[in-house]
């Protein structure tokens, strides 16, 4: 079971939902919440080494706290008088007060002080003595009201909300902070958050002046094909520790297992996977090659962004060492290696407990909202992550068919309802063609979300940037000695492209 995403890219800076871009199987949720935990223990590391933007942080100093406003729960019916709290951190500790002001928008899980003392917006903050501020997205972490998660609430969660969200947050901090004209906008995001900074900049020009929108699949797709393609290039490419060898052995891996269930040996694979319970079920056979193909998107999204997620590992297990091992032995380590890493005696396949997950309304203010994000594709993006192309290296048993099952199942939504909602989104923001002005589109080439980006410059001021050998959202990491040249290449045009930026809106206004 498994319907995408924005998953996260997840960047040190913040700790917000860069992360959630992904799939909705129970590993890949496992994987999220880890690269979450990860990346927040070195942020903080990273933040006693260096401080906030190369400053070094006073004990019982100043430190961002969260902020509430209250916003409309509907922006589109002012019938409607219910609000919902909306979190938010500010920091000032750069600004000049006739400096600009830096929007970190939030997106599929909770915001932290993190999403406003570190990362790459953050050192461009000090270098142009910027206020940063950063909304969390409504229906996630503590944006949220109670009885949100219900069937009957949940339908005020969308984009178009969260971008009016924008819109009277920017109102406040205005008021707030006595800004004028001369205090230039601009809006930083990635994954879903990086379509949200470039639709802000469509929708509202007149308030942003300018945006970058990192790893941002501004095209909604319903059958996203090219996610695993991306997967299979990665896991071939040798830049990244792939090769050809091992995409091979990663295929005739599951092509194995496909056909022991095709012969009904469901107890021998349910020893081998070390299953938690029995694959009786279709639904729970269909899970458990869902949670392994999981285990191979994650390392590829998340490719060096935290321990364990290594393609070169991977592809070490699967293709390197001797001849002696079976590619289906050498999927079963694979399997091990992830669950010693996640200090799980076993693997949980059940469908039941997957979908009870997702029909769960209780309110959690930290982490990913799986339940919210799977709303979402089912009523604006799609981006299902199948496996019926010939070309993927998984098993087929990952189709659109299952995973439109799934808004009917926990939602009551059709598939011919989500398929009319996937082609509305592109015609409202104009998929990856937006023809809009002042967006830098900053993508990484092993990514799998960069197929529905956009890679090309579009225009003068439609700017694309594609990195050689980085995963999701790298670009809004905090710079590392470690960083390698394409990546810090890519920092450098943006630095530059915001200082033009910046440069403009002061000539316009000046």
């Amino acid at each position: 079971m498994r319907s995408a995403l924005l998953h996260c890219c997840f960047a040190l800076s913040a700790l917000s939902g860069l992360l959630s871009l992904g799939t909705g199987g129970k590993v890949f949720r496992q994987i999220k919440e880890q690269v979450r935990w990860s990346q927040e223990l070195r942020a903080r590391k990273h933040l006693q080494l260096y401080g906030v933007g190369g400053r070094p942080l006073v004990p019982g100093g100043p430190w961002p706290k969260a902020e509430t406003l209250w916003q409309p729960l509907d922006h589109f019916n002012r019938q409607n008088n219910l609000t919902f709290p909306q979190r938010f951190f500010v920091n000032d500790g750069f600004w000049n007060p006739q400096g600009p002001v830096f929007l970190f928008i939030g997106g599929e899980s909770s915001i932290s002080e993190y999403s406003v003392l570190s990362g790459h917006h953050v050192e461009m903050a000090q270098r142009y003595n910027a206020l940063v501020v950063a909304l969390e997205h409504r229906y996630y972490g503590a944006s949220i009201n109670p009885d949100g998660l219900s069937q009957e609430n949940i339908r005020f969660l969308s984009s178009q909300q969260a971008l009016t969200d924008l819109s009277s947050f920017h109102l406040y901090i205005t008021q707030r902070f006595n800004l004028t004209r001369n205090n230039t906008w601009l809006c930083f995001g990635g994954s879903y958050p990086g379509s949200l900074s470039a639709w802000f900049r469509l929708k509202f020009p007149h308030l942003v002046f300018a945006a970058v929108a990192s790893s941002a699949p501004v095209r909604a797709q319903l059958d996203f094909t090219g996610y695993n393609k991306v997967v299979a290039e990665s896991l071939s490419n040798p830049v990244v520790g792939g090769s050809d060898k091992c995409l091979q052995a990663v295929s005739a891996g599951f092509h194995a297992v496909d056909d022991k269930l095709k012969a009904g040996n469901l107890s021998e694979l349910q020893k081998d996977f070390l299953c938690c319970g029995s694959l009786d079920l279709a639904e729970d056979q269909s899970e458990l090659v869902s949670n392994l193909a999981d285990i191979f998107m994650g390392t590829v999204q998340y490719n060096r962004e935290t321990a364990g997620y290594d393609i070169a590992a991977v592809c070490n297990l699967m293709a390197g060492g001797g001849e002696g091992e079976s590619s289906y032995t050498r999927l079963t380590h694979v399997l091990k290696d992830y669950l010693a890493r996640m200090a799980l005696s076993c693997l949980d396949s059940s469908f039941q407990n997957s979908l009870a997950e997702l029909q769960d309304t209780q309110i959690n203010p930290v982490g990913v909202g799986e339940r919210q994000w799977v709303y979402q594709t089912c009523t604006e993006f799609g981006y299902y992550q199948t496996c019926e192309d010939p070309r993927c290296p998984f098993s087929p048993l990952l189709s659109l068919r299952s995973q439109l099952q799934l808004c009917s199942q926990v939602f009551g939504i059709s598939p011919p309802s989500v398929e009319s909602a996937v082609t509305f989104t592109n015609e409202f923001y104009g998929a990856d063609h937006p023809k809009s002005s002042r967006i830098l589109f900053v993508n990484g080439d092993i990514d799998p979300w960069h197929a529905l980006g956009v890679l090309k410059d579009r225009s003068r001021s439609e700017r694309a940037i594609l990195i050689n050998g980085t995963a999701h959202c790298a670009d809004m990491n905090p710079t590392q000695p470690q960083d390698p040249p394409s990546l810090t290449l890519a920092r450098q045009q943006i630095n530059k492209q915001v200082g033009d930026w910046l440069e403009a809106a002061r000539k316009e206004f000046s």
